[in-house]
């Protein structure tokens, strides 16, 4: 997903490296200056690119994610078109990424295509440069959605997988049927 002639800054390699040495299955990536929650692909491989719904494999699990996050924050949550993220109010404060803007080089689409992490990034204010004395309520009004949030990594299949002796497989491959996208154990 990246363009050709990208270069990557030695911090995102760190990050990658790090992502892929530990085996997170959930994340979220927090921005400002929108109220929604948006879920991959954030990049759209279609020629208009702006604006064009992009889904993966996991589009119900994604859109499962990033409702429980909604569905807990307070203003997300709130049915008044009036405010900032109004526009995302009928589709109850989530969107697909690039559906929304498109984007390259996003975390969410690498963590979904190169590790196990499923990442959502949510949009914790209208503001993109909040004051400092905002700070307080937008960790307020966020703390329940991401605790919310945090509780999702116990939905879904979990267990060890396992040889005829007891000892874990590292790196076997679990599929679902009908979901093209496979995770790897971890050690």
């Amino acid at each position: 997903f990246l363009s050709p002639g990208f270069q990557v800054a030695p911090e995102t390699k760190a990050v990658m490296k790090w992502l892929r040495s530990i085996p997170f299955v959930l994340s979220a990536s927090l921005h400002g200056g929108e109220l929604v929650v948006t879920y991959p692909y954030d990049y759209s491989r279609h020629p208009m690119e702006e604006k064009m719904f992009s889904p993966t494999p996991d589009e119900k699990v994604f859109k499962m994610l990033a409702k429980a996050y909604a569905d807990a924050h307070p203003v997300i949550s709130d049915r008044s078109e009036l405010r900032c993220g109004g526009n995302f109010v009928k589709r109850g404060g989530i969107i697909n990424g690039a559906e929304w803007y498109s984007f390259t080089g996003g975390m969410a689409d690498f963590n979904y295509l190169h590790t196990n992490c499923f990442e959502i990034t949510v949009e914790v204010g209208c503001e993109k440069f909040p004051l400092e004395e905002e700070l307080f309520t937008i960790w307020h009004e966020n703390k329940g959605a991401l605790l919310n949030y945090m509780e999702m990594v116990h939905r879904g299949i979990k267990g060890i997988v396992s040889d005829k002796f007891g000892n874990p497989i590292k790196n076997a491959r679990i599929s679902v049927r009908g979901i093209q996208h496979d995770v790897t154990t971890g050690k």
